[in-house]
């Protein structure tokens, strides 16, 4: 193997086993943190990896008040997001891969802009317009902040996917008798299932981890992050530890089973047997 090679792919699998080990040691932690006893919990020294594990911490996490019912609203959120933002952002994604239009490259920009301006900044009239139309403390109302935060994205990556699958193959199919609709919906949409697949992702894990617009929008409906942030000031050190791990698992879950998908499109394993 010639050695420029080889040390390309050492210096690549340094990286990334780097970058691997930047992202899991935290959740490692908290995971051990979050399965440690409550009454090991502020030994010292604390061991790396505790003694012994309890679902003590965990149970005293989820039988606390309020916190099984803010995770049912989360995903239901999610779930309400994905859908909201797959569903529109699919097909605007395809048109602006698919057909020219004046001012093409302006709504592109536009669409990118709107993500200039901070939650914050929008918040009271946020606030009263969802009073005014009754979407205030609803779980639909939180749904729809969060699609319009991962929508922008979702348009730019389906376009992106979109420009990448033939378009001779639609055309071929729509000679054969599909409609416009009936070639997107069986030749395009299935080519683009990975690119699909990422957006989901993108989308799930800003809906499950946005916490202001949850806040300031909710009284007695709360997401769990907005549920969790509530309760840090007066919660002991192993509460926080016990539900970061449980914000944490269901995004890791979602992307393990999605994993596949992204597979093809990174070019890795194109199959699992």
């Amino acid at each position: 193997m010639n050695f420029r090679v080889l040390r390309r792919q050492t210096w690549l699998y340094l990286g990334a086993s780097l970058a691997a080990f930047w992202v899991l040691v935290p959740i490692v932690f908290t995971a051990l943190a979050a399965f440690t006893p409550k009454q090991d919990f502020y030994l010292w020294p604390k061991p790396v990896v505790p003694r012994r594990f309890s679902l003590d911490t965990m149970r005293f996490f989820l039988n606390t008040h309020g916190v099984l019912n803010s995770l049912l609203n989360s995903v239901w959120v999610a779930l309400m997001t994905l859908g909201l933002t797959l569903g529109v952002g699919a097909p605007a994604g395809y048109a602006m891969a698919r057909f020219l239009f004046r001012g093409r490259e302006a709504f592109r920009l536009g669409i990118l802009v709107t993500r200039m301006f901070p939650t914050a900044l929008l918040a009271i009239p946020i606030t009263v317009n969802f009073i005014r139309w009754g979407l205030y403390d609803t779980l639909l109302g939180v749904a729809l902040i969060h699609t319009a935060m991962a929508l922008p994205f979702a348009v730019i990556i389906t376009t992106g996917i979109f420009l990448g699958v033939s378009k001779e193959l639609e055309e071929a199919a729509m000679t054969l008798g599909c409609s416009r609709l009936g070639a997107f919906a069986r030749v395009a949409l299935p080519l683009a299932l990975p690119g699909l697949a990422a957006a989901a992702m993108f989308t799930f894990v800003i809906s499950w981890n946005e916490v202001f617009a949850a806040t300031i929008l909710t009284v007695q409906n709360r997401t769990l992050p907005a549920q969790v942030l509530t309760m840090l000031r007066v919660s002991p050190l192993y509460f926080r530890f016990a539900g970061g791990f449980f914000m944490i698992m269901p995004a890791l879950l979602f992307m393990f089973f999605i994993r596949r998908y992204l597979f093809h499109m990174w070019g890795g394993a194109t199959a699992e047997r």
